[in-house]
C-alpha cells in the first residue's frame, strides 16, 4: 500500500473525490497549516487530509470571562480531541487538493479544497503546530455490475431530487449534465443526499462502488418516501459542500 505523511484537518463533515469544499479558515492550528501549504510549489498539490470527526470538537473550546489560570481549555494541535486523537477521527478519509488558498487581512484564509482520494489513517502525530497523520491509499473496485446499478441509482436519485427541490421534472438535472462513470456517480449521491455524517462516512470507506451504489439506492428509496411527507426543501448542489468553518 501507498503511504504518505500529510496535514491532518478533522471537521465534522465529509468530503468525497471530485467534490469541492469551502473552508473558513481562523484557528491558529489550521492558519499555521494554510501557511505551510502556501510554500508548496504551485506546480504540486497543496494536500491535506479531511477527516470526519468521530468524538470531540471541530473547534478548540474556549473560556470566556477570566477564569482560573487552572480551568482554561487545553490548546495546541489535538485540542478538542482528547488524549489519542487517533480515537476520536473516523479511520477513513479523504485527501484534498487545497486549489485557493486566500490570506485575509486578519491572518485568516478563505479555502477551496477539492477531494481526490480516499485514505487511512494509521498514526497521529501531535507533536507540530498542527495534526499531521500517516495515510495509506485505499483502492477503488467497481465491483460486479456497477453500471447498471449505477442507472438505477441515478434514476433514484431524480426522483429524490424532484422531492427535495418540490419541482418539476423539466427542471431537474438530465442525463447530459450527470455523469455515467458508477464510482464518480456514487460519490457525488453520497455528497449531494442530506444525510447525517455517519450515514455519509459508511458511505465513503464502502469497501467497492457497487456496494456504495446498492446502499444508496435503499437510502434515496427511504429518503424519498420520508419527503413527501415534508414541505418543499432547496434543491442540492451536486459538486459543492456547505462552506466548513474549522
Amino acid at each position: 500500500m501507498t503511504t504518505a505523511h500529510l496535514p491532518l484537518f478533522p471537521l465534522n463533515a465529509v468530503l468525497f473525490p471530485g467534490l469541492v469544499m469551502p473552508l473558513n479558515i481562523f484557528e491558529e492550528r489550521y492558519r499555521a497549516m494554510m501557511r505551510d501549504l502556501l510554500k508548496t510549489d504551485e506546480s504540486e498539490p497543496r494536500r491535506f487530509v479531511v477527516v470526519a470527526i468521530r468524538d470531540g470538537h471541530e473547534v478548540a473550546p474556549t473560556a470566556s470571562g477570566m477564569p482560573d489560570l487552572t480551568s482554561l481549555p487545553a490548546r495546541g494541535p489535538s485540542a478538542g480531541f482528547g488524549t489519542e486523537p487517533l480515537k476520536a477521527f473516523h479511520q477513513v478519509g479523504c485527501v484534498a487538493d487545497a486549489t485557493t488558498i486566500r490570506e485575509r487581512q486578519d491572518g485568516s484564509f478563505e479555502v477551496l479544497g477539492t477531494g481526490t482520494s480516499r485514505v487511512r489513517l494509521l498514526s497521529v502525530d501531535t507533536s507540530g503546530p498542527y495534526l499531521t497523520a500517516e495515510v495509506e491509499a485505499v483502492e477503488e473496485d467497481s465491483g460486479e455490475g456497477a453500471g447498471a446499478l449505477a442507472e438505477g441509482v441515478l434514476r433514484a436519485f431524480r426522483s429524490y431530487q424532484k422531492r427535495l427541490a418540490g419541482a418539476r421534472e423539466r427542471s431537474l438535472s438530465t442525463g447530459d449534465d450527470l455523469p455515467d462513470e458508477p464510482s464518480v456517480v456514487s460519490y457525488l449521491v453520497a455528497a449531494a443526499a442530506v444525510l447525517d455524517i455517519p450515514a455519509k462516512q459508511r458511505l465513503l470507506q464502502a469497501p467497492d462502488t457497487v456496494t456504495r451504489l446498492r446502499e444508496e439506492l435503499k437510502l434515496l428509496r427511504a429518503e424519498t418516501a420520508v419527503i413527501r411527507h415534508l414541505p418543499s426543501l432547496p434543491a442540492v448542489d451536486l459538486t459543492r459542500a456547505p462552506t466548513s468553518p474549522n
